[in-house]
Parts: structure tokens; C-alpha cells; sequence
């Protein structure tokens, strides 16, 4: 069932509040859907930047695009995504999407890590427009999944009321460790 996957309820929140023509971000790009996803919702006239670390996962990228004819639409940059604020001004970006982990089918060995997560929301934050969102997608398990979604739940607990709306999901009767969808709200 479709509606039924993180990825789904994450992109219906998000079409939810996208302004048409925005600039987004995807800080981890995986295969590509999201970045995908991202550049519908640009249309012609938004721009999409979308960031990894890895090199299969901007190849992967780069081909689901061109198979849909969107590759004009995103620029795909090999970087962590701690790094977005060198590629982007503040506060000019309306949507940031994330799916901590590791890359489908890819190492599990390579994979998003507590630190660099919570300077990557912390930076994507203050490149959100005021009335921009975040949504993250937070899978744990492996050797550090479990460590990095406790720390990003601190992190997001201590973000200012008047600042920020952070709400996050879960699903109630899935057993093994079901994803966490998040949203964050900037006033």
C-alpha cells in the first residue's frame, strides 16, 4: 500500500506546503527519487540542488532524471550535506528534504552519522525562507542508525517554539525499527 510508506506521506506534506516554481533541496539524494520528486514540484521555472557523498548515488540520480527528462532541472553535487551552505545563500531555499541512512542496495558501511546530520540540519535551517519546511526521514538501526536518530531527536527538541514547528510521526504497530518521519515548520 503506497500511502502506507514514509516517502509518501513526507512528499504529500511537503506538495502540502511547496510553493510552485521554489527552490529546493535534497541534502541526501540516494537513487534520486526525492530529487525526482523535487523537480516536479519546480516545475520550469524553480531549481533544484541536491547533495551525496557518493558517486553511485549521483550516477543513479542522473539517470532516473534524464529517464523522465528533468536533468535541466537539478544541479547534482558530490558533497556532504553538513556542506549545503557553501552552494546556497540564507534564507532563500523554501523546502529541504532528508532521508537519514544509508544508500538503498549500497554499503551499509557508508552511511549518515550523527555529527554531520545535526550540522546539516542545523545548517539547512538557516537556509530555509521564513514559512519554508525540512522533512526528514529518519531510519535507524545498523551500527549507528540508532545513535543518530536519538541525537537528532535532541537536537530537534532543543530548536527555539517561536522560531520553529516540529512535529514528528510514528508508525504505532510496525515491529523493527520503523522509519520516523519529521517535519519542521519555519515561522
Amino acid at each position: 500500500m503506497r500511502q502506507s510508506q514514509i516517502t509518501f506521506w513526507c512528499h504529500e506534506i511537503i506538495r502540502s506546503q511547496a510553493p510552485e516554481g521554489g527552490f529546493y533541496i535534497d541534502a541526501t539524494m540516494g537513487k534520486g527519487h526525492d530529487t525526482l520528486f523535487l523537480c516536479k514540484l519546480a516545475g520550469k521555472m524553480g531549481r533544484v540542488l541536491a547533495f551525496d557523498i557518493q558517486q553511485d548515488a549521483l550516477t543513479y540520480t542522473e539517470k532516473l532524471l534524464k529517464a523522465h527528462g528533468m536533468e535541466s532541472r537539478a544541479k547534482l553535487i558530490l558533497d556532504g550535506h553538513e556542506h549545503m551552505g557553501r552552494y546556497v545563500q540564507k534564507k532563500t531555499v523554501d523546502v529541504i528534504c532528508f532521508n537519514f541512512g544509508y544508500l538503498p542496495g549500497g554499503s551499509h558501511g557508508i552511511a549518515t552519522k550523527a555529527d554531520t546530520s545535526i550540522r546539516a540540519v542545523e545548517e539547512g535551517l538557516s537556509l530555509l525562507k521564513p514559512g519554508g519546511m525540512m522533512s526528514l526521514c529518519i531510519y535507524s538501526g545498523g551500527d549507528t542508525g540508532f545513535e543518530e536518530k536519538e541525537a537528532l531527536f535532541m537536537y530537534l527538541k532543543t530548536l527555539a517554539a517561536q522560531e520553529y514547528t516540529v512535529i514528528s510521526n510514528e508508525y504505532m504497530n510496525r515491529g523493527n525499527c520503523p522509519p520516523v518521519p519529521v517535519f519542521v515548520f519555519k515561522r
